[in-house]
Parts: structure tokens; C-alpha cells; sequence
């Protein structure tokens, strides 16, 4: 697996190895020992999957301590721009965000540690975005970052994205108190 740096400390970009053939292709999504091995200490509890039609935006969205979230994304068919947001208070990084294409064809994974607000946008039409968790889900500690934020000012590539009434109507980021 290759790992790639974005510029933001601890946000990776992972690329498995693929082994493609007539037959089609294999890679590990996930292996403990090469986790370990890379020194990126993550444990995993609970998978989620989701399936959005081109134009969704979901996000951007986290928890709070103490039911903070690292994930690892990946698409499994379809593809989207994923964005993480740095919102760790003492990070020299703060309110700066990375963009990444996961693609079912490009296989890429995307390593998002607690304390990065994280929101995809649907590239095409039935896009299945699968991601592992570092914690159990708890509705009382999640919190939203508005997708289209002027002082966060993402690009994103498709516009007006469809998007759920708890979204666009996210707190602004000069609103927002970190806990992280």
C-alpha cells in the first residue's frame, strides 16, 4: 500500500495494491498488520455504506470528544470529491480542507483522522460510499460545518449540490467552537 500526504498532518490518501487480470482485479481494503506497520494507529468498530445519485453533497459532518471519529473512506462503485476539513484548534492547518476524487475505478482510500469535519459530493449516479469508523455513531455529539462556508470556501464540482435540510442548515465555521 502507498501512502500519500496531503499537506495536512495525519490526513492520508492510501493506495492499495491491485492485482488486475482477465479475470477482473483483487486489493485489501483493510489490513491491521500494515496499519500497524505504517504506524497509523487505528481501530475499527463499526462499517457504513451509503448510496447517493449525482449532485448529493453530504456533509460536512463530525463528533465530538468523546465520541470522535476517525474513518477510512473508499467508493465502491460510482465515484465522489471527498473533502476533509481540519478542525483540531492547535493545528497550524485549522479551517483548511483537502479535496480528494474516490473513485470505484481509481481505488483510492482516504484516511481521515478525529477532528476533521468530512463531506462527500456524488460524481455520478448511484455512487456507493462505503467507510470504516473509529467509534460508535452518537447522535448527541455529532456536529455539521455549513458545505458551502465563506471562510472555508470549498470548490466544489458540481453546483447546487442536493442536499438534506440538516445540511443546509449547518452552522457557519465562524460560528463554530471546536472541542477538538
Amino acid at each position: 500500500m502507498k501512502i500519500i500526504e496531503t499537506g495536512i498532518e495525519g490526513l492520508l490518501i492510501l493506495q492499495p495494491n491491485v492485482f488486475e487480470d482477465n479475470r477482473g482485479y483483487f486489493f485489501e481494503s483493510y489490513n491491521q498488520s500494515l496499519f500497524e506497520n505504517a504506524k497509523l494507529d487505528y481501530k475499527f468498530v463499526q462499517d457504513n455504506q451509503s448510496l447517493s445519485q449525482k449532485g448529493i453533497l453530504r456533509g460536512l459532518h463530525f463528533q465530538n470528544p468523546p465520541y470522535e471519529q476517525g474513518k477510512l473512506v473508499r467508493v465502491i462503485q460510482g465515484a465522489v470529491q471527498d473533502i476533509a476539513v481540519d478542525i483540531r484548534k492547535n493545528s497550524p492547518t485549522y479551517g483548511k480542507w483537502n479535496s480528494t476524487v474516490l473513485s470505484a475505478s481509481n481505488k483510492l482510500m482516504y484516511l481521515i483522522p478525529p477532528g476533521f469535519a468530512h463531506g462527500f459530493l456524488s460524481l455520478e449516479n448511484n455512487t456507493i460510499f462505503f467507510y470504516k469508523c473509529t467509534n460508535f455513531y452518537n447522535k448527541e455529539s455529532e456536529g455539521s460545518i455549513r458545505w458551502n462556508d465563506p471562510n472555508i470556501n470549498i470548490k466544489w464540482e458540481i453546483t447546487p449540490p442536493s442536499l438534506s435540510a440538516k445540511d443546509e442548515d449547518a452552522p457557519l465555521f465562524k460560528d463554530f467552537v471546536s472541542q477538538f
